[in-house]
């Protein structure tokens, strides 16, 4: 049985979330209406002022695209999700790609866990060397637009049992595995693994990996350090 490595993919991967990117080129592209932006632009100042959470900002972005991605052409939208993962493919974390590849080579199994629609997930795990991806699938109807439903949210939204339905399925092992996650989503794959790894952590998370003695690490800038590193 193979080992597994599970990542969480936004903010842990990627140096920004994958569903801002998405909704940001709707926009742009007039196939959301440009009005939406208004949206969760308070969230986003409100955010970069310090002055609000980056939960409230996402949550913001979320709505917008759920609100909106009804009636959308999936064609449309998987073109744009593979522009943006090839212009942005290199923006990620030093210390998580490099992990990656020490762990491809010791011959993991990569498992990709995410709340980021599946459709660019897809792209971008794929260029990452991800065995296998979970992600929020949006129904698309008989004309092959969306319907604005999620398939299974309940499930998808539970990343542990979406973990524990991989390990079946695929016939992994969770003896020496290893996950890596920023925020309190990340908690509950992150009790299964041998190693747990809080990667740039939120508060809640950090509370938690602390109360646990988790490993935390920070990338900042060109610097990647361990915040109670143990001798």
């Amino acid at each position: 049985m193979r080992k597994v490595a599970i990542f969480d993919i936004d903010g842990t991967i990627f140096r920004s979330s994958l569903l801002i990117q998405i909704v940001d080129r709707l926009i742009e592209e007039g196939i959301f209406n440009k009005e939406k932006a208004r949206d969760f632009a308070r969230q986003k100042i409100a955010w970069l002022d310090r002055k609000g959470s980056y939960d409230e900002y996402i949550q913001a972005i979320v709505r917008v695209f759920v609100e909106n991605i009804q009636g959308v052409a999936y064609a449309d939208f998987s073109r744009i999700a593979e522009e943006v993962v090839a212009e942005q493919k290199d923006r990620v974390y030093r210390f998580t790609r490099d992990l990656i590849k020490s762990l491809k080579r010791k011959k993991y199994f990569l498992l990709a866990v995410s709340h980021s629609p599946k459709g660019v997930l897809d792209h971008f795990c794929k260029r990452m060397g991800f065995d296998k991806v979970y992600g929020l699938i949006y129904e698309i109807g008989p004309t092959d637009r969306f319907t604005g439903k999620i398939t299974e949210e309940t499930f998808m939204l539970n990343k542990a049992a979406v973990v524990k339905h991989a390990l079946a399925k695929e016939g992994l092992t969770l003896e020496g595995s290893l996950g890596v996650g920023d925020t309190e989503s990340d908690i509950p794959f992150l009790e299964l693994v041998a190693e747990p790894i809080c990667f740039n952590p939120n508060s809640k998370l950090y509370a938690h990996a602390k109360r646990n003695g988790w490993r935390v690490v920070v990338e900042r800038k060109d610097v990647v350090y361990e915040i109670g590193e143990s001798k």
